[in-house]
């Protein structure tokens, strides 16, 4: 439910709310390895390998290989950053209207939850 209310916040940027993430993730680094960008979203490689591709289609991310041919770096394009721009108030929205639905003491317990299940993926 909490991952619709971010899809539909962001239908006007044509984004989803993974693919917001991911815009996200790059907008904090020029550019990452494949592997690392998978790694800090807690995505197996072949799930992110599917998100990106729609990025990659609407040319707002692009993907070259490094020195070493079987390593791949993404990084944003212009476009990527600019819709990563127009969505980000549209993202903090949504959020704010969840928390205000929830109430501070839900939304900081489902935090909590969604982290210590994160930290417990990393683990295995």
């Amino acid at each position: 439910l909490v991952t619709q209310q971010y899809d539909a916040a962001l239908r006007p940027a044509g984004l989803r709310a993974t693919q917001f993430t991911v815009l996200s993730v790059l907008m904090a680094k020029d550019r990452m390895r494949q592997s690392e960008l998978a790694r800090v979203l807690g995505m197996e490689g072949t799930t992110l390998t599917r998100n990106l591709q729609p990025l990659l289609k609407k040319d707002w991310i692009r993907i070259d290989r490094d020195d070493d041919q079987r390593v791949r770096l993404i990084s944003l394009t212009h476009g990527g950053k600019h819709v990563h721009n127009e969505a980000k108030p549209m993202w903090l929205q949504a959020q704010t209207r969840l928390v205000n639905e929830l109430g501070q003491g839900q939304w900081a317990s489902l935090v909590a939850a969604l982290k210590s299940t994160a930290e417990a993926a990393e683990q295995t």
